[in-house]
C-alpha cells in the first residue's frame, strides 16, 4: 500500500489540484448517469406528459427548467441522459481498446521478428489515417450489423484507439525485454508468456491509466462530432449531446440559444474534467515531472576565526 502511494505524496501542488478538479467535475457527470432515472424529470426521448405534448422551443421555466427543444424534448432531461450515453460508450470504448491494444503491445514488443513487423504495419496503417475519417467510416459499415446504437458508437471509437495502446506498449516492451531480471528469468527456464504476464505487464501497466483518461476525453468529442454530423446514435435508441448540437443549428440563428448551450457546455465540462484528470495523472506517475518535496534544512550561523580567538 504504501509503494502505490508514494507517487501521490510526492505530487506538487498543482498536480495535485489538477487531479482533484478533474475529479470533481468527472464525478459529478458519474452522478448524473448513474441516477439518471431518478434526477431526469422526463424520459430521454419523452415529448408528452398524459397525452399532452410539450410546447416546442419553449424557453426555460418552471416545467422546464432548460427549456425544450425542436423535437419536443425537456433539454434538461437530454442533458442528464446524455452524461450516461457518454460515459457508457467511453467506458466500453476504452476498456476494449485497452484489452486488445496492450497485450498486442507486449506481444509485438516481446517477440519482435515478422510478428512485430506485421503488427505495427498494421497498427501505423490505422493510427495514419485521422481519427475522425476512421470513426466515420466504421460507424458505416457498423450501422446496419449491430441493433444497438451505444455498441456500435462505442466499437467505432475502439478501433482509433487501439494503435495508440499498442504503439506505447510496444516501445516499452522493446526497452524492457533486454533488462537483467527478464534475463534471469529465461536462464531460469520461464516461459514466454510467465515473463510477459508476469514481469513484463507490471511496468508497461503505468502509462496505460494516463492514456486512458486522455482517451476518454477525446472520444467525447469524437462521438459529439459523429453524432452532430448524424452518424451516431438515433435520438430513439439514447440522449446524444452531438446530435442535440445539429439539431440547434437552425435554432441559433433565430435567437433560441438554450437547445444548443447546454448540451455545448456538457460536453466541454466533461471533456475539460477528463483532461485535467489525465495531465494529474501524468504528473504523478511519471517520474520525470514529480517533485519529491524534502524539508527544510536550517544551518547554524558561520562563526569567523578571529570570533573563535577572542572566546578563547
Amino acid at each position: 500500500m504504501k509503494t502505490l502511494l508514494a507517487p501521490f505524496r510526492t505530487t506538487t501542488g498543482l498536480a495535485r489540484w489538477l487531479l482533484v478538479s478533474g475529479l470533481v467535475l468527472v464525478g459529478l457527470f458519474v452522478v448524473l448517469a448513474v441516477f439518471a432515472p431518478w434526477l431526469a424529470p422526463y424520459g430521454f426521448a419523452q415529448n408528452s406528459v398524459d397525452g399532452v405534448k410539450f410546447v416546442k422551443l419553449s424557453p426555460p421555466g418552471p416545467g422546464h427548467p432548460f427549456g425544450t427543444n425542436d423535437l419536443f424534448y425537456d433539454v434538461l432531461s437530454r442533458v442528464i441522459w446524455g452524461a450516461q450515453t457518454a460515459l457508457l460508450v467511453v467506458l466500453l470504448s476504452v476498456l476494449l481498446s485497452a484489452l486488445i491494444g496492450v497485450p498486442l503491445g507486449l506481444l509485438s514488443g516481446y517477440v519482435g521478428g515478422w510478428t512485430d513487423r506485421v503488427l505495427v504495419l498494421i497498427m501505423d496503417a490505422l493510427y495514419a489515417f485521422p481519427s475522425l475519417l476512421l470513426a466515420i467510416v466504421f460507424s458505416f459499415l457498423l450501422k446496419n450489423v449491430l441493433p444497438s446504437g451505444v455498441v456500435a458508437a462505442a466499437l467505432s471509437l475502439t478501433v482509433i484507439y487501439i494503435p495508440q495502446y499498442f504503439r506505447v506498449v510496444r516501445n516499452t516492451a522493446v526497452s524492457a525485454r533486454e533488462a537483467t531480471y527478464v534475463e534471469a528469468a529465461r536462464a531460469l527456464g520461464a516461459p514466454n508468456r510467465t515473463i510477459m504476464g508476469r514481469y513484463l505487464f507490471s511496468n508497461v501497466i503505468q502509462s496505460v491509466p494516463v492514456i486512458g483518461t486522455l482517451n476518454a476525453a477525446d472520444a467525447i468529442s469524437t462521438l459529439a462530432a459523429l453524432g452532430f454530423l448524424g452518424l451516431g446514435i438515433q435520438p430513439q435508441d439514447a440522449a446524444e449531446w452531438g446530435f442535440d448540437l445539429s439539431r440547434a443549428l437552425d435554432d441559433a440563428a433565430s435567437g433560441i440559444w438554450w437547445t444548443g448551450l447546454f448540451p455545448g457546455l456538457a460536453i466541454v465540462l466533461l471533456v475539460t474534467g477528463l483532461t485535467l484528470v489525465g495531465e494529474g495523472l501524468n504528473e504523478t506517475v511519471n517520474p520525470t515531472l514529480r517533485k519529491r518535496r524534502f524539508a527544510t534544512v536550517t544551518l547554524p550561523p558561520r562563526t569567523s576565526p578571529d570570533a573563535k580567538a577572542v572566546v578563547a
